[in-house]
């Protein structure tokens, strides 16, 4: 290489000059392609089409012009992009399902609600829309700034004046580098509301505002269910509202049907015809017999017929969960302010443009006033000349040259260039009495406008209040009625109602198997029997918990991590007795080494309840249960857990509980749950028991007077104490003994809280369980070693301890004889007679229960 060449090489940094050149690339991105202006609402290839078809005069009374030649201009003079891009843009701005108030007026082919595309530019015509020339209106009068395009040769405005709100009454959207906006189309009418509201009282909120914009009005109509989105992307600038199609169900020949008139704003209907063909053949939804398309050019109506049998009402219902006939718009309201992007809540949007209004109406009047003046001083030389008339004409008709005449006329009578040139160009028509009355009322108007106009420029009130007027003008010449309809129901749809609400149990294995049942698939035993099988598992597997609750109840899910997740009870498959179930994993979002300690059941997240936690390492925590209203699909962290610790058990409580914790070594500790005070949801907490060395928590539960103390051992064995043997201490102590423990009983695995009215559910690492009343457990002192509640032989073991309520039961007959039946097939063990054996009857009673649990 020449050492000339040298020269001219510069080293640079690499990753220096990437980040550069793409920040570079990023903000232009930014600016000048993907995100409207929040004064006119426009993007630069919008408003550069509306400019160049005002510049070629294709105004609405003169005729098409070919779209072809408008996009020529546009890409020749201001938009060196593709041709398509820029008629893409065009059609959609001329497309009544895209635009609510379109700002091009098309003709031809422009595409369809069913996706097809537009005509080629070729063949397709086109010109201002009438409302269009209020975006464009007083361009011609200083009202903004201009700026040199892409080369240079041309001038292009920064702005469009835009005499109404467009950016919220036909929306944007727009993907940039890292950020994308998404504004829907708004009533004109309700946004220059709004704006005339806001102008004259600067104080109003955005839910004062809700009052005049009470939500988008989409050009296909449809429907907004709920309003809490639309509250929210108000005042934030992001929320997300639920569009639900318009649809009527009908009889015919006694045969139901549904009639779909209007759609969601932006989707396909052929591709939603499509959709629902395709759910009938898979046989996802059940009781369509026939689907037509019978829209035409007076409107939109898809006629979907069902079976006589078909439940319509549920059926839609179906449709709207699985079909385009219900779909969420994301609104994020990003724009540019001032070159720079920002997310904005509708009043913010409101104010920027009454600001824009202001200039554009400041700069208009300070325009005008200067033509007023210049013309006011060209009258005044004319009144001048017509008050000197003979002599102006010898001087005139004396001066060798125009130059020597205008000199003579400026030196002679003391006028400017101007109106000594105005008063040689004048014409001698102006000479006649009726020429001379209108020059001078023509000043005196002027003087008048002069004054009028200073008196706008030197008080904002009336700048105001010239833009509510020339506002209200196009609101009586444009605004329509809304078309989309907003109801306050739920924001999401959920058939619930079709689910039957009936209490269930719900068990889940050591290694993860989650199913549901009916509570009658348990029978009530006496002490001592051998149980029957509630769920198959493998040799390897045994289960773990069951809980029971409401089909229709929030489960919060707390596992050993710490984490929290949430479910519904009838998302939990419904699968038979024996049937092992599904993995929890394709519910939840656990980790491989993640597994569930404790589920809480939840009717509502009332503001006086709360939660609390206890570690197996004996930490206690006390959360509000609001903070776990929204929990994501991946969790939310519940506690922070440190030094290999995990959780252990949750409770429900109202802040006025006393608590109490077992360990494996047969401690417990009693203390008032208000010694642990309130923390946020990803606190530590704080030491609940002390532990002895190998010992652990393995029961943790709610005192309520007049129950007793239950505590069973992995070996089988329990008993049952008052509470009153168990005095109230500070948390953090050591606790006091509550279970004399052998190797004939082994460690504690439950401690429990119990009434008579109480049933006992036993669990083997095997998966039998057993069902019995709990005053049928001997109540002994702490000291004791309690007496066999099951059998458990070899390696076997007890796993998990739950409780059924049995105070409301009702005895369901049906029930009681599926259970005898059951008896009689041979699914129950063989018992003995004696109520004092070790084995017992196998016909108990079946019912429906509320449970109390925790495992």
């Amino acid at each position: 290489m020449s050492e000339q060449d040298q020269s001219r090489v510069k080293e640079i940094n690499i990753g220096q000059e990437m980040k550069t050149s793409f920040m570079d690339y990023a903000m232009s991105v930014i600016v000048s392609r993907a995100l409207p202006d929040v004064r006119d609402g426009l993007k630069p290839v919008h408003r550069r089409i509306l400019y160049a078809m005002n510049e070629l005069g294709m105004t609405p009374d003169k005729a098409y012009k070919k779209s072809a030649r408008i996009v020529g201009e546009v890409i020749g003079k201001y938009h060196p992009h593709g041709d398509s891009a820029v008629y893409e843009t065009m059609v959609r701005m001329a497309q009544d399902f895209s635009y609510r108030n379109m700002l091009v007026d098309g003709h031809g082919n422009f595409g369809s609600v069913d996706g097809d595309a537009a005509a080629a530019m070729r063949y397709t015509e086109a010109k201002l829309a009438k409302i269009s020339m209020e975006i464009v209106r007083d361009i011609n009068k200083d009202t903004i700034d201009y700026r040199d395009n892409y080369d240079g040769s041309e001038q292009e405005p920064v702005v469009l004046p835009a005499r109404f709100p467009n950016l919220l009454v036909n929306g944007a959207s727009g993907i940039a580098v890292g950020m994308a906006t998404n504004i829907p189309p708004h009533n004109l009418g309700e946004v220059i509301d709004g704006v005339l509201a806001l102008s004259k009282n600067k104080d109003l909120t955005n839910q004062d505002l809700m009052e005049y914009i009470p939500g988008p009005d989409f050009p296909t109509a449809a429907e907004i269910v709920g309003i809490s989105g639309i509250r929210k992307a108000y005042e934030t600038g992001r929320g997300s509202v639920i569009i639900r199609a318009k649809a009527e169900i009908d009889e015919i020949k006694g045969k139901p049907r549904i009639i779909v008139t209007e759609l969601p704003y932006q989707v396909n209907k052929a591709r939603l015809i499509e959709k629902i063909a395709d759910l009938v053949r898979d046989k996802k939804i059940d009781g369509i017999t026939d689907l037509r398309d019978e829209s035409d050019r007076t409107g939109m109506r898809i006629v979907i017929e069902l079976r006589k049998d078909a439940n319509a009402n549920v059926l839609l219902n179906n449709l709207y969960k699985q079909t385009a006939l219900q779909t969420s718009f994301g609104i994020n309201t990003l724009a540019l302010v001032d070159g720079q992007p920002k997310v904005l809540d509708i009043r913010s949007v409101l104010i920027h443009y009454i600001n824009h209004q202001i200039e554009v109406i400041r700069r208009r009047t300070a325009f005008e006033l200067k033509k007023a003046e210049a013309r006011a001083h060209i009258l005044e030389g004319l009144r001048i000349a017509l008050d000197h008339i003979d002599e102006i004409i010898a001087l005139i008709r004396g001066s060798q040259t125009t130059d020597i005449a205008r000199n003579g006329l400026m030196e002679n009578f003391e006028l400017s260039y101007e109106q000594a040139q105005a008063i040689l160009d004048m014409r001698l028509q102006r000479l006649t009495g009726l020429e001379r009355d209108k020059i001078e009322s023509e000043y005196q108007d002027l003087l008048a406008r002069i004054q009028e106009l200073k008196a706008i420029l030197a008080d904002e009130e009336k700048v105001l209040e010239i833009i509510r007027e020339e506002l209200t003008d196009i609101k009586d010449r444009y605004a329509d009625d809304r078309r989309t309809i907003i109801s306050a129901g739920e924001d999401s749809f959920e058939d619930e109602d079709l689910i039957p609400r009936q209490n269930v149990v719900i068990t889940l294995s050591h290694n993860g198997y989650i199913k549901r049942m009916p509570v009658s698939t348990y029978r009530s035993q006496k002490r001592g029997g051998r149980g029957i099988q509630g769920m198959g598992t493998h040799d390897d597997d045994f289960v773990q918990h069951l809980f029971i609750t409401n089909s229709h109840n929030v489960l919060l899910f707390f596992t050993n991590k710490g984490k929290v997740y949430r479910l519904k009870g009838y998302e939990i498959p419904d699968l038979g007795r024996t049937a092992k179930g599904i993995p929890i994993i394709n519910l939840l979002q656990i980790e491989r080494d993640e597994y569930i300690s404790t589920v809480i059941p939840i009717e509502s997240f009332e503001e006086d309840h709360y939660l609390f936690f206890m570690t197996k390492h004996g930490v206690a925590k006390r959360s509000a249960l609001s903070h776990f209203a929204n929990i994501r699909r991946v969790g939310l962290f519940a506690i922070n857990l440190r030094d290999q610790d995990e959780l252990h058990g949750v409770r429900l409580t109202d802040g006025n509980q006393e608590m109490i914790a077992g360990t494996k070594k047969g401690m417990s500790i009693r203390f008032h749950e208000t010694d642990v005070r309130l923390m946020g949801r990803t606190a530590a907490g704080v030491k609940g028991v002390t532990l002895q060395e190998d010992d652990q928590v393995v029961g943790m539960d709610i005192i309520e007077e007049g129950r007793d103390v239950l505590i069973v051992t992995d070996k089988g064995f329990g008993k049952r104490t008052k509470i009153d043997e168990y005095r109230v201490q500070s948390r953090g102590g050591k606790g006091i003994k509550t279970c004399n423990l052998t190797d004939r009983n082994g460690d504690l695995i439950s401690l429990k809280i119990v009434s008579e009215d109480d049933d006992l559910m036993i669990i083997t690492h095997s998966g039998v369980i057993i069902r019995m009343h709990v005053n049928e457990i001997s109540q002994t002192s702490r000291n004791t070693q309690g007496v066999r509640l099951i059998r458990v032989g070899g390696e076997e073991h007890v796993s998990t301890v739950a409780l059924v309520n049995i105070e409301d039961e009702e005895v369901d007959e049906a029930e009681e004889k599926d259970s005898i039946e059951e008896a009689i097939e041979g699914e129950a063990v063989q018992a003995d007679e004696s109520p004092d054996a070790e084995k017992s009857d196998d016909a108990g009673s079946e019912t429906d229960d509320d449970d109390r649990t925790e495992s």
